[in-house]
């Protein structure tokens, strides 16, 4: 958030909505509109997944994730703050009547109270965009100058690791000459010799229920201790670059091996993959490096995890990661403890387990979650002999 710019935070999981709004901030119409009422420019933030779709696609900066997207209209310098589908609180609603902010829904299936609906849909995408960036712009001119306050709480963080940015940096360490295809080799050989022990897919939410952030953060710092990579997306990826573990003097929180990768990769030792949504880039990147090792998926050293997931989409990423044969491990109880023919299809030896090779296990002490992650990567690698 900047003091003397119009500050457009855009908060859900279109992409495409905060393209088209990311595009007319750098409209110069919409820029001289800006200026004339008072401001020096216009700056977008992101809140939530859209913060790192912006942040993955052009490096705007992440504002936080979901548990402080009240924060951002707190400052008293919102001016708008834009959303679509999910994980947003109807309390934005009134809250944002306290303080000058223009709270805007876009989406007919998600309307809140008390906000300004604009329907977004590919047909109209240029014209309401610019539309709710020309309202942001004259809103600046109400805002109370008494009531901002943005904290001065700023880290870097190195985000936008896709699956082909990742190949490219391997490939950097040992090709002079990057192909298209790309090997992921150079992790494998580092998996194989126990330089890299193994990874942890980590993803999701926060959840009101535990404190916030402090699963992830906890979490990435012992399993970096112990040499174990981690790619992380969604509120997850916020908590990491919040602690600074997304930047590569991060290396420093890592056991010496792990450190030794990053130095000769150039990479931190959190690898930022995008929004939850992204799952799907983890799950290729975990099918070439099956294909690069000659193994299954559920053989390679690797978890997935979800600390503190919350919502009804982190249960079909969960499911998915999973149904690809990952074990995935979460510290939030699912709402399904009544039923022992669902506990034992989730967890037991005889449900997903024998069909998909992987299944899920719940543990709510975050030091025991951590044991047993790093366990299971130390049975796969005793299972493969390395």
């Amino acid at each position: 958030m900047e003091k003397d710019m119009v500050n457009i935070v855009v908060h859900g999981h279109d992409p495409s909505l905060s393209e088209m709004i990311v595009f007319y901030a750098q409209d110069p119409e919409m820029i001289d509109l800006a200026k004339k009422n008072g401001a020096k420019g216009i700056n977008i933030c992101g809140v939530c997944c859209t913060a790192n779709e912006v942040a993955m696609r052009h490096g705007i900066p992440m504002a936080g994730n979901f548990l402080q997207q009240e924060n951002v209209v707190l400052t008293g310098a919102c001016e708008a703050i834009v959303v679509d589908v999910q994980c947003i609180f109807p309390a934005l609603g009134p809250l944002s009547k306290c303080f000058h902010t223009k709270f805007i829904s876009t989406s007919p299936i998600a309307r809140f109270p008390d906000s300004d609906f604009i329907e977004f849909s590919d047909e109209t995408a240029a014209e309401k965009a610019k539309e709710i960036v020309r309202i942001a712009c004259e809103n600046f001119a109400n805002r109370n100058p008494d009531l901002v306050y943005i904290p001065e709480l700023k880290t870097k963080a190195r985000v936008g690791y896709s699956v082909e940015a990742i190949k490219k940096c391997l490939d950097g360490v040992t090709n002079s000459h990057v192909d298209e295809t790309g090997t992921m080799m150079p992790l494998v050989d580092a998996v194989k010799s126990g330089v890299i022990r193994g990874a942890v897919a980590m993803v999701g939410c926060n959840n009101p229920k535990v404190r916030a952030d402090f699963s992830h953060i906890e979490l990435m710092k012992k399993l970096l201790e112990n040499d174990i990579i981690v790619v992380v997306s969604g509120c997850s990826a916020q908590a990491a670059a919040k602690a600074g573990l997304m930047d590569l003097d991060a290396k420093d929180c890592c056991g010496e091996g792990l450190r030794r990768v990053c130095e000769l990769v150039g990479i931190p030792p959190v690898l930022h993959m995008g929004s939850c949504v992204d799952i799907s880039r983890m799950m290729i990147l975990a099918t070439d490096i099956a294909n690069d090792w000659g193994i299954n998926i559920s053989q390679i050293p690797l978890v997935g995890c979800a600390p503190e997931w919350m919502s009804e989409k982190a249960v079909s990423i969960g499911n998915y990661v999973v149904a690809t044969g990952i074990d995935t491990y979460l510290g939030v109880e699912p709402f399904c403890e009544g039923s022992e023919e669902v506990i034992e299809l989730l967890r037991g030896e005889s449900g997903t387990k024998q069909w998909v090779e992987a299944n899920f296990t719940v543990e709510k002490d975050m030091d025991k979650l951590c044991d047993l992650m790093i366990e299971a990567i130390e049975a796969k690698r005793t299972a493969l002999n390395i």
